[in-house]
């Protein structure tokens, strides 16, 4: 474990309006759940990775299946997922925080572990860095990283219920307060109005599932650079859920 205990938290819970359940959706007979967290833990800078759950019982599947595969767990508020944050990093004695959603299967360790290095090389300048802020990676590559000291604050200082909800608003929306740095594509690429890796509706789960069933290879973690590929030899495949891309956010 590095002296900076490095922990990304993993938000999941099973109760979804859009898409019931949809981290338990099965993508070549395993859980979305399961390939997002293989693919994270491909990561070389993090140290532990935690799945925050809520104490919902309907939660418990989360649980017992993040156990099953020998991830941490750690179980809190449904609603006050910066509590849920703060309580996971502390129980954890996390020095440096990941906010990772676990509605992206997509997510990329190289990119992530790119964040992370930015992170690190910047300390002294930057109290937050995330790869949203303004947003260029197609969207489902989301990673915001911070220091548990800026999560304390934000945990004893926020009582607007939305930034109770999500967890780093009250941290990003204060660019006074805290030193905001951003990740950004190289050359000045945006992705992010022109595609949609994250899963929301049954469209985005089918744009996931065509590109798991031809890029997926247990002995390999496929990238980015080798989505995009594929996607521009498959115009089919980013059309499924194309029509959703107005719909991307920055959470």
């Amino acid at each position: 474990m590095s002296k900076n205990n490095i922990v990304a938290i993993v938000q999941a819970r099973t109760g979804s309006t859009r898409l019931p359940s949809k981290i338990l959706k099965k993508i070549l007979d395993k859980p979305m759940l399961l390939l997002m967290l293989e693919r994270l833990s491909k990561s070389n800078l993090i140290d532990k990775i935690v799945v925050a759950t809520t104490t919902n019982k309907e939660d418990d599947v989360l649980e017992n299946l993040s156990k099953s595969i020998g991830f941490n767990v750690f179980r809190g508020s449904m609603l006050d997922c910066l509590d849920r944050y703060y309580q996971t990093a502390k129980y954890y004695d996390a020095k440096i925080i990941l906010k990772i959603t676990s509605d992206c299967p997509l997510i990329d360790p190289v990119i992530v572990d790119d964040v992370i290095q930015y992170f690190l090389n910047n300390k002294n300048k930057y109290d937050y860095v995330s790869n949203v802020r303004p947003p260029t990676f197609p969207d489902g590559l989301d990673v915001e990283i911070f220091t548990f000291s800026v999560l304390e604050n934000a945990w004893n200082n926020a009582t607007d219920p939305n930034h109770r909800e999500h967890t780093t608003t009250f941290i990003h929306s204060q660019p006074k307060k805290f030193k905001i740095g951003n990740f950004s594509m190289p050359e000045n690429q945006n992705l992010f109005f022109s595609h949609r890796w994250t899963v929301d509706y049954l469209e985005d789960f089918e744009f996931i599932k065509q590109i798991y069933e031809n890029l997926y290879n247990d002995k390999n973690i496929f990238l980015m650079n080798d989505i995009l590929l594929f996607l521009k030899k498959h115009p089919d495949v980013l059309a499924i859920n194309h029509h959703l891309v107005s719909k991307n956010s920055v959470h």
